[in-house]
């Protein structure tokens, strides 16, 4: 193919390549007719096919082709599972062929920076690790069908607000650390066919313009070969965007920026060879997406019980006190809620799909034996309706148990603009209220996109996390429920008490600009750093059998950052039904000299027991599971001491633990100045000495003032530096100035 390409290149006008940059229309790449370069189409996902039928637009306004609908990124990461998540991308992919499509837009993977993003509903995590890794299976699935994917939005677009303008300040450890940390290994190991930089400025540049970002970081250090697409209309300065590596520009602009490029070469302005460049990987793409079509169909049927069997992995069972869960088929139940018969199972925006099937709860429950059904409030309002409400009581008296399902109208969230709150309408909390007086027997099935606060939790034995769980969660909601299928989901994001002990809050957009001053503690890292108890920890979600983490080991007690350790780990049902468990491993730097993490999800594994089985997991780690990014030697390095390795079932529950040491192969070498602080130079043989004359004299005359005692005087003269030196006398300009060069000799 390389050799063609080039061919194709040598051929090409200059006004062919200039046309070559942006899209033929709103979905297509442009074609180059004479040379038999094809037009491919590349559509919306993640999580189902939304090719449009008509008219294009990139919202979904617009009624697309049916395609399954699949539990959205919040609900798919809730699994935990990537052999769950490589087959959902493999029934994506094949979805996809049938309708000869070349690239699905997805996953997106930006980090769940604040709870009130409107488009989290489309995202994994507030984790990196656990993000890149459902990331990677994803593309992983998609691609083994022949078509690509377009891992999004690269980098930093973390909300919706004033999102196509909005500065991103973020240090660069945070970035590499979070946020680049989400796309980084997926990128390395699954190769997806093209990255989607996004709408929002980085650090003063646009995504689209940012060469250090596209080039620098994506393609020199990490290796990246595919194309880079702009989010629709993300495109800022075209010139600049193609010397920063940014190829495709979507949608078309009708030859406005074709002009613009032609006269950029011909002026000098633009190298020719920056332009071939670009070109050569969107006549890639557009080979690589024809040559790898297939004939394909899938059966719908089929598609339709596997996303039922995805959606019933994905749910999360947060409550259930009493064990009320799972309903007994004897028993009488009253289902409440619009929720129950009109579902919400999908978000808004680009993402929207045109389901195959629609499944509400109530027609998939009205068969499990004495149940009855009550609207109990209006959807589309947040009035209560006394008149439903009543009902709906009254419905509670009569019955054993009551099933209300309640979340977030559409209206609350979607692509395009963020939640206000973390609230779920005022009429569905005071029925919630209202059915516990009437039967303390309440059981709550939730839909919604991304976390929620709960002031209602004392009025409910049980909650079910549904997320938006696709076209075939109301049926998994029974399975579920009814115990047919123990719920195994995990929570991949933390749910707050309130919104504002989330610590985005403080530091929301002001002037176009947004920065990330909680630095790398985002999600559970903040709360742990904070001490603070969540209302549902990271990593939580309970089964309906029981657990024991029996025992840990490593192979090792001491290794260098260059040596990988492997951890075993046993677990065992210990309850009476078959379960799945999540095995979360937890890594933490007892002591570091910078500030970290109290401790970072590094190692997950899914697992299956029945009934008194045991089964022992093998994890194996290597050096990026101890390492920060180290701003100065621009790497991963990991700092020579001890690290303990934490395991159970969330970021909170962690029974087992041992430590481990860790011996660093690269020493960081420190730069010292006059601004040196008088502990710095305490690292260097040479300084301590001198360190230790001068200030020894000066906690003498501290001392001799009666103000500081020795402990005082020790605390002041650390935080001086060498500058300070001469200010006190201790020591003269060229005698710091010798000293410096021998430091940093």
């Amino acid at each position: 193919m390389k050799e063609r390409i080039e061919q194709l290149i040598a051929e090409l006008t200059l006004e062919e390549k200039a046309s070559l940059c942006s899209g033929q229309d709103f979905w297509t790449t442009q074609p180059i007719e004479r040379l038999g370069i094809p037009s491919v189409m590349v559509t919306d996902g993640p999580h189902g096919l939304r090719k449009q039928a008509g008219d294009a637009d990139h919202l979904g306004f617009n009624e697309s082709v049916p395609a399954t609908c699949f539990p959205s990124g919040a609900g798919l990461a809730s699994s935990w599972d990537r052999e769950l998540i490589e087959e959902v991308g493999v029934a994506l992919g094949i979805e996809t062929q049938t309708e000869d499509v070349a690239v699905l837009l997805g996953p997106g993977v930006n980090i769940k920076r604040s709870p009130l993003c409107g488009r989290n509903f489309e995202y994994f995590s507030e984790d990196p690790y656990l993000s890149s890794q459902m990331a990677k299976h994803h593309i992983l699935g998609v691609q083994s069908q022949g078509v690509g994917t377009s891992i999004k939005h690269f980098a930093a677009n973390n909300q919706e607000f004033k999102r196509m303008c909005v500065d991103t300040i973020v240090d660069e450890r945070t970035l590499r650390e979070i946020y680049l940390a989400s796309f980084e290994t997926a990128i390395k190991e699954a190769e997806p066919w093209t990255v989607m930089c996004a709408y929002n400025q980085l650090n003063g540049e646009f995504c689209a313009d940012n060469r250090n970002l596209l080039t620098e970081i994506l393609r020199d250090e990490w290796g990246y070969e595919g194309l880079v697409v702009s989010d629709w209309g993300a495109e800022n300065n075209r010139i600049e965007g193609i010397k920063a590596g940014m190829d495709l520009e979507m949608p078309g602009n009708g030859g406005r920026n074709d002009a613009k490029i032609i006269q950029a070469v011909k002026d000098g302005r633009l190298d020719e060879e920056d332009l071939n460049k670009v070109v050569r990987r969107v006549i890639e793409l557009a080979l690589k997406g024809t040559e790898n079509a297939k004939e394909m169909t899938f059966n719908k049927e089929e598609h339709d019980a596997f996303a039922r069997q995805v959606a019933g992995e994905c749910m999360v069972l947060l409550k259930n006190d009493q064990e009320l869960l799972p309903l007994k088929k004897e028993q009488k139940v009253a289902v409440i809620g619009e929720l129950a018969k009109n579902p919400r199972y999908q978000g808004g925006g680009s993402s929207h799909i045109n389901p195959t099937f629609l499944h509400n709860t109530w027609d998939e429950i009205k068969d499990m034996g004495d149940v009855s059904y009550s609207q109990g409030y209006e959807l589309l309002s947040d009035d209560i309706n006394k008149d439903l409400e009543s009902d709906a009581i009254q419905l509670a008296k009569e019955n054993d148990v009551v099933v209300i399902f309640a979340g977030l109208p559409e209206r609350y969230e979607s692509e395009g603009y963020d939640r206000k709150h973390l609230r779920i309408p005022d009429n569905q909390v005071h029925l919630i209220e209202e059915l516990y007086k009437a039967n303390q027997k309440v059981v709550v099935v939730l839909s919604n996109g991304g976390a929620i606060e709960m002031p209602w939790i004392n009025s409910t034995e049980a909650i079910l996390e549904g997320y938006l769980g696709g076209q075939a969660s109301g049926g998994a909601v029974v399975d579920v429920l009814y115990g047919k299928v123990n719920p195994s989901g995990k929570l991949a994001e933390t749910f707050p008490m309130q919104l504002e002990d989330n610590p985005s809050e403080l530091f929301s957009t002001e002037a176009n600009q947004v920065t990330y001053h909680e630095g790398i503690f985002v999600g559970y890292r903040y709360y742990d750093a904070k001490k603070m108890k969540p209302l549902f920890p990271f990593g939580h979600g309970l089964s309906y059998t029981n657990f024991e983490f029996k025992g840990i080991q490593v192979d090792r007690k001491e290794m260098k950052d260059t040596d990988e350790v492997t951890v075993k780990v046993s677990v065992e049902n210990t309850g009476k039904v078959t379960g799945k468990e999540v095995i979360q491993l937890y890594v933490r730097d007892i002591e570091s000299t910078l500030k970290r993490p109290i401790k970072e999800l590094k190692e997950f594994a899914k697992v299956e027991l029945a009934p008194g089985e045991e089964k022992e997991v093998t994890f194996v780690l290597g050096k990026r599971a101890f390492a920060y990014y180290n701003v100065a030697i621009k790497d991963w390095h990991v700092e020579t001491g001890d690290f303990e390795i934490l395991v159970g079932t969330s970021s909170v529950e962690l029974p087992l633990s041992t430590t481990i040491k860790v011996e660093s192969t690269v020493k960081v070498k420190k730069v010292y100045t006059m601004n040196s602080s008088l502990d710095d130079l305490m690292e260097h043989p040479i300084g301590a000495t001198v360190v230790q004359q001068v200030v020894a004299g000066m906690k003498e005359a501290f001392e001799s003032t009666g103000l500081f005692d020795a402990e005082g005087a020790k605390e002041m003269t650390s935080s001086f530096t060498l500058r300070t030196m001469l200010m006190f006398g201790g020591m003269t300009e060229e005698q710091i100035e010798q000293l410096v060069e021998q430091l940093n000799a």
